[in-house]
C-alpha cells in the first residue's frame, strides 16, 4: 500500500499517467470521431444568447448546490459557523480543481479552503470530509427522478443502462452506510480510544445532517434545484443549436453527460462526453457532427462556470494553483494517516486519554438540534 501511495506522489508516474490518459482520449476521439467539417459548420448558425442562458443557469445551479452544502456544514459543524461567502468560496474552488486536476480533487480542495475559515483543532478536516460525503449522497435524489424521468420518456441507450444499475446500487449502498455511520456519531469519544478513533468521529459528525429530517429535506431541495437549472442549462444549449429536440432529450443529454463522467479518466473526459452525447441524439434527428459540436459547447458551458467562478474564488482566497494543489496534497496526506491510524488500531491497545476538546465538538452540533 505504501508502495502504491510513494508512486502516486511521484511527480514522474503522475506524468506519465497524465501522458497515457492524453494518447487514450486521442484514440477515444478518433475512434468515435466526427465528420470534422460538419462539427466546424455546426457553429454557423449558433444562437448565442442562448449559450449565454446556459451559463446563468448554470451559476444558478451552481449557489444552489453551494447552499445545499451549507445546510450540510451548519448541522456539524460546532461554533463559529462559516459564512455562506466562504462556503460559496470554498465551493467554487472545488469546481475549478474538479475540471484542472485529476481524479476528484476538488472534493479535498473545497475542505482545504474552508478550513482555513475556521478554528483548528483535531477533527475539522476529518468533519468537513464528511460533509461532503453527505452532500454527494444527496445528489441521488434528483438522479433518481432524472433517471425515472429519462426512462419513461426518453430513448435510454442499452448501455447507459447498465451504468445507471450500477451507479444506483453502488449510491444505495454508500447511503445505507452513511446513514448507520450517522447514527453512530451520537455517541461522544470515551476514555482510552485513539486519535484515530476520535477523528473518525468527527468524520460521522459531518454526516449529522442525516439524522435531522428536516435539514436533510432542505439540503435534497436545494440540490434537485441545482439539477433542474442545469437541466434547465441543456436545454438552453440545444435551443441555440437549433435541435428542436423535447425536454426529455435534454434530460438525457444531462444523465448520459454524468454516467460518463463517474471515472475521470482525463480532465473533463473530453472527446469520450461528447460521444456519450452525440451517439444517443442520433435518434431524434441530431446530425452525429451536428451532436459533437453540441456537447463540446455544451461542456465548455458547464466548465466556464467552474472554472470562471472557480478562479475568482481562488483569487479572493489569495491562492494560487499551486497553493491549491499542496493544500489538496496535505489533506490527502492527512487522510491516509487517520486510515493507517484505523489499521493499527486493531491491533494495539492505547489507554492515552481523551482530548477534552473532543468532547465539546460533537455536542456543540448536536446541541443545536
Amino acid at each position: 500500500m505504501n508502495r502504491v501511495v510513494a508512486l502516486a506522489r511521484n511527480p514522474w508516474a503522475r506524468g506519465l499517467f497524465v501522458l497515457a490518459s492524453l494518447v487514450l482520449a486521442i484514440l477515444a476521439v478518433w475512434w468515435r470521431g466526427p465528420d470534422w467539417n460538419t462539427v466546424y459548420h455546426a457553429f454557423d448558425f449558433v444562437s448565442w444568447r442562448w449559450v449565454i442562458v446556459g451559463v446563468l443557469l448554470n451559476l444558478l445551479s451552481v449557489l444552489a448546490r453551494a447552499w445545499a452544502w451549507n445546510v450540510t456544514i451548519r448541522q456539524a459543524m460546532p461554533e463559529p459557523l462559516p459564512k455562506f461567502r466562504q462556503v460559496f468560496s470554498a465551493f467554487g474552488v472545488g469546481l475549478l480543481a474538479n475540471a484542472v486536476l485529476p481524479a476528484r480533487a476538488g472534493e479535498l480542495a473545497r475542505v482545504a479552503v474552508l478550513r482555513r475559515h475556521l478554528p483548528h483543532g483535531k477533527g475539522t478536516s476529518a468533519t468537513l470530509l464528511g460533509t461532503v460525503f453527505a452532500h454527494r449522497l444527496f445528489d441521488l435524489f434528483p438522479i433518481a427522478l432524472l433517471v425515472a424521468y429519462v426512462m419513461t420518456t426518453a430513448k435510454l441507450p442499452h448501455w447507459a443502462v447498465t451504468g445507471v444499475v450500477v451507479v444506483g446500487l453502488v449510491g444505495l449502498g454508500l447511503l445505507a452506510v452513511a446513514v448507520l455511520s450517522a447514527r453512530g456519531a451520537d455517541r461522544a469519544p470515551t476514555h482510552g480510544e485513539r486519535t484515530a478513533r476520535r477523528l473518525l468521529a468527527m468524520a460521522r459528525q459531518g454526516l449529522a445532517v442525516l439524522r435531522t429530517p428536516g435539514a436533510a429535506v432542505n439540503a435534497i431541495v436545494f440540490q434537485t434545484i441545482g439539477w433542474t437549472f442545469q437541466l434547465l442549462a441543456v436545454w438552453a444549449v440545444t435551443a441555440a443549436f437549433a435541435l428542436h429536440v423535447p425536454l426529455p432529450a435534454a434530460a438525457l443529454v444531462l444523465l448520459l453527460m454524468n454516467i460518463a463522467t463517474v471515472f475521470p479518466l482525463w480532465p473533463g473526459n473530453v472527446g469520450l462526453l461528447q460521444a456519450a452525447v452525440a451517439l444517443p441524439l442520433r435518434r431524434y434527428g441530431v446530425p452525429y457532427g451536428t451532436g459533437f459540436a453540441f456537447g463540446l459547447v455544451l461542456q465548455a458551458v458547464e466548465m466556464s462556470v467552474g472554472v470562471g467562478v472557480g478562479l475568482v474564488m481562488l483569487a479572493r482566497e489569495g491562492l494560487s494553483l499551486a497553493a491549491l494543489k499542496r493544500m489538496e496534497d496535505d489533506e490527502e496526506a492527512s487522510a491516509e494517516d487517520v486510515l493507517d491510524d484505523l489499521a493499527d488500531e486493531q491491533a494495539v491497545v492505547d489507554d492515552e486519554p481523551v482530548e477534552d476538546d473532543a468532547r465539546p465538538y460533537v455536542t456543540q452540533a448536536r446541541s443545536r438540534r
